[in-house]
């Protein structure tokens, strides 16, 4: 029997790779064993985020609005200065981060976003920004802005001054679309920064057999419309560099078939990915969706000629995936899918700038996660691993792309952090974070997991203990999400990190002193003059 997508129910698909007799195999595989009990889980910690529903989070941003001017004035922001709100994430105790933008004088504050922490009795016990210390700016105009340029305040390095921010469309020579956003000195016309918008990451084709896709049912058949994931769709640009696409429909609740060849298998692979990164960060961090209102994003699929990338892109609010060398490996396994889609959580909440330290670990956190909803998704074809691009023979040589244990084993990651690493490419320094938080998952040494070999070694030499994945996990999300903000660098990361593990598990607990350790494995210290 040829490998086929086999329908499951009736407004649900199941892209098959091995026909349906695979599928009641595996259904019948399912049943759950009395015969020796489950370990008792752990509790959930009180500092641990709870799940808000699309209503709850949605009066909480209206209270925050509503009390914005209070705030503002309550952590001692002049005059000018106005508050902006952007998330919020709400505590099993109670207590409320609330994300916010500033505004000076009207004009956006680039790198002056802060974090408000609030007891569950909404009485402020700490802010975390991106920026100390007071904002002074004169914002009278020196020079005309540029054409298709905006006025802004600069403070996420430096000196706070006016500025203008343009962004520069054009489109890299391997295809991919770049949104370059310049900064330059409203008065001496010089350049700041710059940094891309476009967040890419390289990946995998592998299928993963047999699988449920959320499908609709409409007037004249199906698409691939999630309705139980925030109306989540995936669309076929078919080879199309620009627009939406088409929404992949057909007249049956069948998709693909398991080959390149038939154009609904990229598909489905996509949108079996995104269904699983929505579930996850749903069932193990509360965050109904990218933004955490309960909105699907989109998948675009068989983008360009032989393009051999994936891309988040804030505008369309939509993972784009190419089709791989040949136009025979499309780039859509679970891994890539979590990847693309944790940029978007990314720019959410901490926002972290897609250049320097800070788009390291941009970079980073998608790999954390990716690596995560694969170990969460718990699929036999493609079982969860420390290893990014694991699935395609990218390089010609049977190798991953990064390596989590030992990110330097890919030839350009590296494993520890050094002075001027933000200055190298944000796929080579997250290398950083991702060792970090391999070794505090599992330790260093020479250990087998899922059947795959991995040895860590430490900047230090020092053993570290791991944690658990697990415990990892939501101290990396708690810190994303409530610590870090735009510009957070490796050593502002470690500070973000101890506050979660503090918050969650107690600052004398051995996650505490797990999460130091790992740091220092990695040559990471304590900001000059900052805590911890």
């Amino acid at each position: 029997m040829s490998p086929h997508i086999s329908r499951h129910m009736s407004t649900r698909r199941a892209a098959t790779a091995a026909g349906t007799a695979i599928i009641a195999a595996a259904l019948i595989g399912t049943g759950l064993s009395t015969a020796n009990a489950a370990p008792t889980p752990e509790p959930t910690p009180a500092a641990a985020p709870v799940k808000l529903s699309a209503s709850q989070r949605a009066e909480l941003l209206r209270d925050a609005d509503a009390e914005k001017a209070r705030t503002a004035k309550e952590l001692g922001l002049s005059g000018a200065e106005k508050l902006v709100v952007r998330d919020v994430v709400k505590d099993r105790d109670g207590s409320v981060h609330t994300r916010y933008e500033r505004t000076y004088d009207g004009l956006p504050v680039l790198g002056g976003d802060l974090v408000v922490h609030e007891t569950k009795s909404r009485k402020t016990e700490g802010v975390t920004k991106a920026r100390a210390g007071d904002l002074k700016v004169d914002t009278a105009r020196a020079k005309a802005a540029p054409k298709g340029a905006r006025a802004v305040v600069w403070a996420a390095s430096g000196t706070p001054r006016l500025a203008y921010e343009k962004v520069v469309k054009s489109t890299k020579k391997d295809g991919t679309p770049s949104r370059l956003h310049v900064v330059t000195d409203a008065r001496s016309g010089k350049k700041i920064f710059q940094w891309d918008d476009i967040r890419t990451g390289a990946g995998h084709t592998q299928y993963s057999g047999d699988v449920e896709l959320g499908a609709k049912q409409e007037s004249s058949g199906f698409s691939l419309t999630d309705v139980e994931r925030g109306e989540h769709k995936t669309y076929d640009l078919g080879g199309g560099t620009s627009g939406q696409g088409k929404l992949v429909a057909g007249e049956d609740d069948e998709w693909g078939d398991g080959t390149p060849a038939n154009k609904e298998t990229a598909a489905a692979d996509a949108h079996f990915g995104a269904a699983l990164t929505w579930d996850y960060f749903k069932n193990v961090h509360g965050r109904d969706g990218i933004k955490g209102d309960g909105v699907g994003a989109y998948s675009r699929v068989h983008y360009g000629n032989n393009y051999v990338n994936a891309f988040w892109d804030d505008s369309c609010f939509c993972m784009t995936y190419g089709d791989g060398e040949g136009n025979a490996k499309p780039l859509t396994s679970i891994d890539v899918a979590a990847h693309e889609m944790t940029h978007g959580v990314t720019s959410n909440t901490a926002g972290l700038i897609y250049s320097g330290e800070s788009g390291g670990l941009n970079e980073a956190t998608s790999d954390i996660f990716a690596s995560s909803v694969e170990f969460a998704g718990n699929n036999k074809e493609d079982v969860g691993d420390y290893l990014i691009g694991e699935k395609i023979d990218i390089r010609g040589d049977g190798t991953p792309l990064r390596y989590m244990d030992k990110p330097s084993k890919d030839g350009k990651s590296k494993d520890d952090w050094y002075k001027g690493i933000g200055s190298i490419d944000v796929h080579y320094s997250s290398g950083v974070a991702n060792h970090f938080f391999y070794l505090l998952s599992e330790g260093s040494g020479a250990k087998e997991i899922n059947g795959v070999k991995y040895d860590s070694p430490t900047a230090d030499g020092k053993a570290v203990t791991g944690i658990g994945r697990e415990k990892a996990e939501k101290i990396w999300f708690k810190a994303l999400t409530t610590y870090m903000t735009s510009n957070t660098d490796y050593a502002k990361a470690r500070t973000a990190t101890l506050d979660s593990a503090k918050d969650l598990y107690g600052a004398d607990s051995a996650e505490y002193k797990g999460v130091d350790a790992a740091w220092a494995g990695v040559n990471v210290k304590a900001a000059k003059g900052g805590k911890h």
